[in-house]
């Protein structure tokens, strides 16, 4: 027992001082704040991978960003081409409307699909939300991670 313990602690103690992974936005998905009302409203964390997720998430990104095109269903030959022009169209419509400036939001875009994030006063607002963003040009869908109120368990990760 002590043997095996003296092979196996060093190893262990090399492994808890490794750093964690770097984690980075290597396919620059947009992500921007829309409002900020909401004081105490857990801030999501963006975009990022490791460069093990990298590797792992260029194939799939190919795959599904080309179907779409070659599906008839896009007419940018990549469904991800989208994302730039969608979040910031998304952030200023948010921010325009007049129903939201109570909240505190952030909106990522991944393939036409746009993450709401953050805290909004009621449930009906987040349900307001996410029927409010589907209607914007080339939005494909809306996943809406959006809690109510400041207190409790984010449907997010979080920034550290």
């Amino acid at each position: 027992m002590l043997r095996r313990l003296a092979v196996f602690l060093p190893a262990l103690l090399l492994a808890a001082a490794a750093p964690a992974q770097e984690r980075r936005n290597a396919f620059d998905d947009p992500f921007l704040p829309v409002t900020s009302a909401l004081p105490g409203c857990p801030v999501p964390r963006g975009p990022g991978y490791t460069e093990a997720e990298v590797r792992e998430e260029a194939h799939v990104r190919a795959q599904h960003g080309t179907s779409c095109y070659l599906s008839g269903r896009c007419r940018l030959p990549n469904s991800y081409l989208y994302d730039k022009e969608i979040i910031p169209r998304v952030q200023q419509y948010i921010r325009r409307d007049g129903r939201f400036g109570d909240t505190s939001v952030w909106v990522v875009g991944e393939r036409r699909i746009v993450k709401l994030m953050g805290c909004v006063k009621t449930k009906e607002q987040a349900a307001e939300m996410e029927r409010t963003v589907l209607l914007i040009d080339d939005v494909m869908g809306v996943v809406n991670q959006l809690m109510v109120g400041t207190t409790g368990q984010p449907k997010y990760p979080l920034a550290k």
